[in-house]
């Protein structure tokens, strides 16, 4: 596994040795030593599995009380994700990150607790896995608005507003959202 730059200390792009020939493939998604070496030593109570349309966007999600730290990856299509720190005692409050996860790049995308997260399908059929290091509580749930000015997130352009639920269609602008300390 190697750590790749993303423009963020907290959050790690992985790039997994992939072993291939004409029969398929084989890679670790996860492995507690070998991710302890790259600073990522967390305990996974949840394993969560999405299906997306093109131009379906999920998030920003996040929990306040109960911070998840996500391990994501796709396994058909790809996704943009996107990682939002809104840990207000952190030098890179408010900023972002993100990177295209694909089936076919194989990345993994740490994001860890105290980061709202989400990302927009690039493709019909998109399955989005991800790994979480507390449980889901959806009266701890918050959402920022994906498209917030202020936070500025260069998501991909389809020439069309992304499809979204109902409780991301009404997140909450940055300066208005529940942060942590």
């Amino acid at each position: 596994m190697q750590r790749l730059e993303i423009g963020h200390p907290d959050v790690a792009l992985l790039e997994p040795k992939v072993f291939g020939d004409e029969r398929g493939f084989f890679l670790e998604s996860w492995n507690a030593r070998s991710f302890a070496e790259l600073g990522i030593a967390e305990t996974f109570v949840q394993d969560n599995h999405s299906k997306s349309a093109k131009g379906v966007l999920r998030g920003l999600h996040y929990q306040l009380s109960r911070p998840q730290g996500k391990l994501v990856r796709v396994i058909a299509g790809s996704v943009f994700d996107v990682a939002v720190d809104i840990r207000r005692s952190s030098p890179h409050f408010g900023k972002w990150v993100g990177a295209e996860l694909s089936a076919e790049n194989k990345h993994l995308l740490w994001v860890p607790p105290g980061f709202a997260h989400g990302f927009v399908s690039l493709e019909d059929g998109t399955e989005f896995l991800y790994k979480c290091t507390d449980f889901y509580d959806p009266s701890d749930e918050s959402c920022i608005a994906w498209n917030d000015p202020e936070l500025g997130i260069g998501w991909p352009d389809f020439g069309e507003a992304p499809q979204l639920s109902a409780k991301d269609a009404a997140g909450v602008p940055f300066s208005e959202a529940k942060v942590y300390p």
